[in-house]
């Protein structure tokens, strides 16, 4: 598309990261709904467009959170059980998850989203299952918890696909829900219900249900049937292989491994996201490679809980999609999500530099690309890089002590030696500046909120 297309917004970049790889000089346009019309490089500075000289790159989605666990994030790291593990962890969680009010969610969601913005992602997959009260009983509004995260995205500025969660039983064969479980608990009617309402509300909206040991079979297949009856591209994120002792479970149940189910009972697709997949074997790995679905890693998470190393090298070589949440908000931070998986493969595999690729031999370059990629997927929204159609969102890299190094270095240096300084500077969403300068506008309010609903937390979990 020209350059003289009309435009409401455009930047000019020195260099830019663009699907197909580093351009320098590149001009970027949008439209009023803040998608792109305009990605061309070689072209001089247009007068009086907005120049940034550093490194532009797209946005990063962030495929899996939970917002509300951000206001616990380094108050579990004490031994509550002799092995310590995942399933002690989420005996704390749930603890905290029961003094939940919608005020502290949208609070804590909202300096979540903040520091998302603040660390370079700019979208964020929202897997929401706290939805009732702590006895059970439904909220006036039965759509009150999610309506506050959707009030929190906006209030951010980060782009938001809501996947609220069914959660039906505690253990695989339907076992009954825990007393600590009550607040998440759903008919498929009124959880497809609640998604209506926040269709209708124009909310990007798809469907999580929680895990293969929470959502019995038959409960699953409504869910899905009466998902995409109504939007046949909703995504649908769903728990699954995180832990050991969920695979030795789900083979005690149905006689196959957890993954190996899912692929054969139910029609898994480039809609989906499978979050964690981290024990997989060989056949489930190429089989997941083949469905077009995007695994959702969470490094830094599975790094606290102890949950195991997912082998990216080999599902990428299989032709696998990919893609990084902060989930539990242990960190929230962009590269050090994607150096965490690189590091990863590199204890594993006793090699450097694993998930490079012939096209991008700089790892830092071919693992943002891919994440870019598979976060799109893994959202239902067309925020897939910087190219026409996609929307403008992206981020400019600080220049700290990068003079002489080429764009692709910079980012290099970005994600594996940032030596603990904030590395991004700005960060556009639809075209809207969200963060000038490393700071957000909303900052100090936000802070002064969560403050607040975090001591609430702690004094009543």
């Amino acid at each position: 598309m020209s350059a003289a297309t009309t435009a409401t917004g455009s930047l000019f970049a020195r260099h830019a990261l663009l699907p197909q790889g580093w351009a320098d000089d590149v001009l970027l346009q949008w439209d009023d709904a803040g998608t792109l019309t305009c990605v061309e490089a070689g072209l001089p500075a247009p007068a009086g467009t907005e120049r940034v000289d550093g490194v532009l790159l797209p946005g990063l989605p962030n495929l899996h959170s939970h917002a509300f666990q951000r206001a616990f994030a380094g108050l579990t790291e004490h031994r509550s059980a002799e092995q310590d593990s995942f399933w002690s962890w989420r005996a704390l969680m749930y603890g905290f998850a029961q003094a939940l009010t919608p005020d502290a969610l949208q609070a804590i969601a909202t300096q979540l989203y903040i520091e998302m913005l603040q660390a370079g992602y700019t979208a964020v997959c929202e897997f929401h299952y706290v939805h009732h009260q702590p006895d059970g009983r439904v909220h006036a509004d039965a759509a009150e918890m999610s309506l506050r995260l959707v009030a929190a995205a906006r209030e951010a500025g980060i782009g938001l696909t809501m996947l609220p969660v069914l959660y039906q039983a505690s253990g695989f064969g339907g076992k009954p829900a825990q007393a600590e479980q009550r607040r998440f608990l759903n008919s498929v009617d009124g959880l497809l219900s609640l998604i209506g309402r926040l269709r209708h509300d124009g909310v990007r909206v798809g469907a999580a249900p929680h895990s293969l040991r929470a959502v019995p079979p038959e409960a699953l297949r409504d869910l899905l049937g009466g998902l995409h009856g109504a939007d046949a591209s909703a995504p649908v994120h769903i728990h699954v292989a995180e832990q050991q002792r969920e695979v030795d479970d789900c083979l005690a149940w149905s006689g196959q491994r957890p993954v190996q189910w899912l692929l054969e009972n139910a029609a898994v697709d480039a809609r989906w996201c499978l979050v964690h997949a981290t024990h997989l074997d060989a056949y489930e790995r190429r089989a997941l490679a083949r469905s077009g679905a995007v695994a959702g890693l969470c490094p830094s998470t599975e790094s606290n809980l102890g949950d195991g190393v997912f082998d990216a090298e080999a599902f990428v070589a299989d032709g696998g999609h990919w893609g990084i949440g902060s989930d539990s908000h242990a960190c929230v931070d962009a590269a050090e999500e994607l150096r965490l998986l690189e590091y990863g493969q590199r204890l594993t595999k006793q090699r450097r530099n694993v998930l490079a690729s012939a096209a991008h031999p700089q790892v830092a370059d071919a693992m943002w690309l891919s994440a870019v990629a598979g976060g799109a997927r893994a959202s239902g929204r067309s925020i897939a890089g910087l190219r026409v159609g996609q929307q403008a969102d992206f981020v400019h890299l600080a220049a700290f002590d990068d003079a002489g190094l080429s764009a692709s270095q910079r980012l290099a240096s970005h994600v594996f030696a940032t030596h603990g300084a904030r590395g991004v500077r700005d960060v556009w969403v639809a075209g809207q500046c969200r963060v000038h300068d490393g700071q957000h506008a909303g900052a100090g309010r936000a802070a002064e909120a969560f403050i607040s609903a975090r001591a609430h937390l702690l004094e009543h979990r």
